[in-house]
């Protein structure tokens, strides 16, 4: 009996979706389907497929910056000078009605650019910055939807692993695809900081200034906390200031962020064994994750080269559904979002790059920008019920007294600003598209 194109891409695509509900890993599932189907379809030559990946996964060099920052990252977190980010902070927004909610996405915007992943922020957020918020009054749901939607900016704020991901499936340039997310990001703090301010500010009781002994504070104190603080945003501004200007390479860039947060940390003493050790394992174990994940999808995609799938996919919506190119990657938007429900982004990226993304480069979009749209959908997906990333995240760290209806109630008000932002880079590519384009034709 033999199948259509169609047909096989179909099982393919149903034989993964079950692996990944019996709980297999992402990249042993995508990849196991990759190389048997590859096998089942070419024979003996089909492992060539694997083996091809993995050479291309090994000469790629700009996968360097994966380690590096991975590394910075965890380095300026396990060594509490993130700690030091939130006293200022806290110090400095405090007198404000919503201050410390507005900077905690301060310094969740700061977490991103030091670490690159989302998990990294909730982390810190939940564990430094809920429990002060709680502990002066703040609304509990409210503080919570802070915190899930500030690390969030994780997967978009350079260095985002997650472009670093889609750079590699979608062969575009990771400086390009990371300098698109700078403005992106930033205005989507912004419009979380903007929100917080006007509710704040007509339910001063959601985000109570701080108690005047609390505002009471030296300004040599002050001014103390602002060097602390603002340590880890010069590391990042350096580092990322040198490949803008042209002095640096993507790579080289990622080499320095490593050497300065490790100086940083040395510098105020905080280089125990302990510490180093807990910074190598992390970055060992997320740096291998990611490879694995990577490699896998390079397999699929080849297998999905091969059968011509792509090509199908477009005939279905272009010529028999007779759909714009704006209709269509809507709804390539939407059903990330429904995916997002029960998968992480990477799952997501892996199963429907291989179609979407020569997809949406054969109906004319910058695939730079696309990248960027991903990234946001992610995040919207990431917050989203039933299945939402971060809910559970969320759910394992936050104290007894925040329920899972709390949860999923805090995230409506930023998931509707952050559809706003999508509308808007939607609407207005240059949005992302600006900085690269300056950037690289200097």
């Amino acid at each position: 009996m033999s199948l259509s194109y169609e047909m096989i891409a179909l099982l393919m695509f149903a034989s993964m979706m079950l692996m990944l509900l019996t709980g297999q890993r992402v990249f042993a599932a995508i990849g196991f389907v990759a190389v048997a189907a590859a096998l089942l379809l070419w024979g003996d030559g089909g492992s060539e497929i694997g083996f091809s990946a993995a050479m291309k996964l090994m000469k790629w060099y700009p996968l360097l910056t994966l380690p590096l920052f991975i590394y910075m990252g965890y380095m300026l977190s396990e060594s509490g000078i993130a700690d030091d980010l939130y006293k200022m902070f806290h110090v400095w927004f405090g007198p404000v009605r919503g201050g410390l909610a507005i900077g905690t996405i301060g310094l969740m915007v700061a977490i991103s650019a030091m670490n690159g992943l989302s998990v990294a922020g909730m982390a810190i957020g939940a564990t430094i910055a809920l429990p002060e918020l709680l502990r002066r009054n703040y609304d509990k749901i409210m503080v919570t939807g802070v915190i899930q939607a500030g690390s969030s900016l994780g997967i978009l704020v350079p260095p985002s692993v997650v472009l670093v991901l889609y750079g590699m499936i979608a062969r575009q340039p990771v400086g390009q695809l990371w300098l698109a997310g700078v403005t992106p990001g930033l205005m989507m703090a912004g419009l979380f900081v903007l929100y917080i301010a006007v509710r704040c500010w007509f339910q001063p009781s959601l985000g109570p200034t701080l108690s005047k002994e609390e505002r009471d504070v030296p300004l040599a104190e002050k001014l103390l906390l602002l060097r602390a603080g603002v340590l880890p945003l010069l590391i990042f501004f350096c580092m990322m200031g040198l490949f803008v200007l042209g002095y640096t390479s993507l790579v080289e860039s990622s080499a320095v962020g490593a050497l300065a947060a490790t100086l940083a940390a040395l510098v105020k003493r905080r280089v125990t064994r302990a510490v180093m050790g807990e910074v190598l394992r992390k970055t060992l174990g997320v740096s291998c994750m990611f490879m694995w994940i990577i490699l896998a999808a390079l397999c699929f995609g080849a297998v999905f080269d091969g059968l011509g799938a792509v090509r199908a996919i477009e005939t279905l919506f272009v010529d028999r559904l007779g759909l714009g190119p704006w209709e269509i990657l809507i709804l390539m938007q939407l059903s990330f979002l429904l995916m997002g429900t029960f998968l992480d982004d990477t799952a997501m990226l892996v199963i429907v790059a291989p179609l979407y993304v020569p997809l949406v480069g054969h109906l004319g979009f910058d695939l730079v920008w696309y990248g960027v749209l991903y990234t946001i959908t992610c995040q919207i997906a990431y917050m989203t019920p039933p299945f939402g990333y971060n809910l559970f995240l969320m759910r394992a760290m936050a104290p007894p007294e925040v329920t899972l209806i709390d949860i999923y109630r805090s995230i409506v008000p930023f998931v509707a600003v952050m559809a706003v932002g999508l509308a808007l880079v939607m609407a207005f590519p240059q949005i992302a598209l600006w900085l690269p384009q300056m950037v690289y034709a200097r």
